[in-house]
């Protein structure tokens, strides 16, 4: 089969490789459709940050099953399955208290084994997710990146009727516009500092759109009055400056609820700071996109989304390659952030 293989100082290869086989009675054979490159994955490619080298990455794939283990009675060859990556090992205190994230023994497809961009993966039952016959397998290789918003959304206790502002309009924070104005928020503003995002935000689903890189804290939160209260804002770009600046521009008593990951030191200046304490705010951590009963409704929820059609990915996606393809979109990467979901498209061999 063909895999795309990360080597260390990111040098990114297309080789053949011998077809996984199953070895627990667990296991299941999936035939790769779509495999969608993470933004978590950048770094695993070019700053050396993957937990081994050579590595096949790929956490975000749906295809068909194959073939399964013994014990699997409930899939079927020829079904459609998405990835679900985290593996837990469901026997830990954190486990046994339905926090999976948390898990101390977890295991993690395309980080800490080989992932989706293959033309072949194994991986156990519990971490498929089978697909609906009006999704199709190009949602399915969604269905990890959108359940990321979906679960702090869930956290928050939904959107309905607030006034929702999301920082950072990426593949993430599309998806959670776009979720959130199909979840009934009564508004939905998006702040990034890249005006062809913004224009794509207010194209499906965002109702505001502000640029931090021409306004600052003081003219957003001034502009933003009428929408001041019931605010939930989420961060998904996870930079020190967005973190700061949802709490700058936060309205009384809003939820701020932090989902991008930060790779830097995050320093609060006493104004930023005292925000927290005098909004009375409430501060939202969301780890992944996991609750019981596994993997959670998140899931459901995001199939939901997609046969009601309210999800459209189509904006969404920079690039649908074969192997060659998407390893060369892939290295022209160079470590910066992606323009459009780069996905892996494999329905073509």
């Amino acid at each position: 089969m063909q895999s795309v293989v990360v080597h260390q100082g990111g040098t990114i290869t297309v080789e053949e490789k011998a077809n996984p086989v199953l070895s627990a009675p667990d296991d299941v054979l999936v035939r790769v459709a779509y495999s969608g490159l993470c933004g978590s994955d950048i770094p695993r490619i070019f700053a050396n940050s993957s937990h081994y080298y050579p590595i096949t990455l790929g956490h975000e794939f749906s295809g068909y099953v194959v073939s399964t283990g013994g014990e699997v009675h409930d899939l079927q060859e020829g079904d459609a399955v998405a990835c679900v990556p985290l593996l837990p090992c469901f026997q830990c205190e954190e486990c046994k208290k339905e926090a999976y994230s948390q898990c101390k023994h977890y295991q993690f497809i395309g980080s800490r084994r080989d992932g989706g961009h293959a033309e072949y993966v194994v991986a156990p039952r519990k971490n498929l997710f089978r697909l609906p016959e009006n999704a199709s397998l190009l949602q399915g290789a969604f269905l990890e990146p959108i359940t990321v918003g979906l679960h702090a959304l869930k956290l928050a206790g939904g959107c309905e009727g607030k006034e929702v502002v999301v920082i950072g309009a990426g593949t993430i924070g599309q998806l959670i516009i776009q979720a959130a104005s199909a979840l009934g928020a009564h508004s939905v503003t998006a702040i990034d500092i890249n005006p062809q995002r913004l224009a794509l935000a207010l194209e499906t689903g965002a109702s505001h759109s502000f640029n931090s890189a021409m306004l600052n804290a003081d003219e957003i939160r001034q502009q933003s009055q009428e929408r001041r209260f019931n605010q939930l804002i989420i961060e998904t770009a996870g930079t020190p400056q967005t973190v700061a600046l949802a709490l700058d521009i936060a309205g009384p008593k809003a939820q701020v609820t932090l989902v991008g990951t930060l790779h830097k030191d995050l320093t609060l200046n006493v104004a930023t700071f005292s925000h927290i304490l005098r909004k009375e705010l409430t501060l939202l951590g969301s780890w992944m996109n996991y609750s019981a009963p596994w993997p959670g409704s998140e899931w459901q929820l995001a199939t939901q989304l997609f046969a009601e059609q309210k999800i459209n990915l189509t904006p969404l996606i920079g690039c649908l390659g074969d192997p060659e393809e998407f390893a060369k979109e892939v290295t022209a990467l160079k470590g910066k952030p992606m323009a459009g979901k780069i996905l892996l498209d494999l329905t073509r061999s």
